[in-house]
């Protein structure tokens, strides 16, 4: 097992529990880690090559941000989300996205132009029929969208919003024909707020959070009854 240093000895426990916790944090956010998922102490800890306090302190971290839960006599598992989460995390995003786009004429134009990378690669993806690195560009889409109010503490705790989206993507029970719906939208949110045009790119947001929310909470709704 590694020795979980920095290269100046050891790190502080509390650092390396954060760097587990972001390596797991974007296992979630791509896909790789769905709920249920175990987060097995011994076997995660080996993997991530630091101890098995290490690994338990950065389950406790996704625990606190809603990720993860702990379960009776099974250890912690990757969470999976009730209807009320999920209006939490559209709550988060309305205020967030939206208020970037609000925002967005104090962004320098290479972070409007920006934009465009994931859109495109949400685009290839989907014409490939890459169904999951197309959910993954499209978070990345909107992480970047709430990146132009240029606020590193509001782009850390929308990580972790990202994250708890795909965990409500994961339960779609037909990822290609949801997540194709929404790869124009992308397109016309992006080429929108490159152009200055944020009126329409406020209502256009604003329908889309609309439409997305409703069909995820039906999802999970009818998850849950199963």
């Amino acid at each position: 097992m590694a020795d979980e240093t920095n290269g100046m000895g050891a790190a502080p426990p509390h650092l390396a529990a954060e760097a587990v916790a972001d390596r797991l944090r974007d296992r979630i956010t791509t896909g790789v880690l769905t709920p249920g998922h175990p987060l097995r102490d011994a076997a995660l800890a080996e993997e991530c090559g630091v101890s098995r306090n290490t690994l338990r302190e950065a389950v406790r971290l996704l625990v606190y941000e809603g990720l993860a839960v702990h379960q009776l006599y099974k250890g912690a598992a990757v969470k999976s989300l009730d209807v009320e989460d999920v209006h939490d995390i559209y709550a988060t995003r309305r205020a967030l996205e939206l208020r970037a786009v609000e925002q967005s004429f104090t962004a320098p134009q290479a972070s409007l132009d920006g934009l465009d990378r994931y859109v495109s690669a949400a685009e290839e993806a989907a014409a490939a029929g890459r169904w999951e690195r197309t959910a993954t560009h499209s978070l990345d889409f909107h992480r970047d969208v709430v990146h132009l109010l240029g606020s590193a503490r509001l782009n850390r705790f929308f990580r972790t919003t990202v994250a708890q989206l795909r965990l409500a993507f994961a339960e779609v029970p037909h990822e290609p024909g949801f997540q194709r719906q929404w790869v124009p939208r992308d397109r016309e949110l992006c080429d929108l707020l490159r152009a200055g045009r944020r009126t329409e790119a406020a209502a256009a947001l604003a329908r889309y959070l609309d439409d997305s929310e409703c069909q995820i909470v039906d999802i999970v709704r009818a998850a849950r009854c199963t």
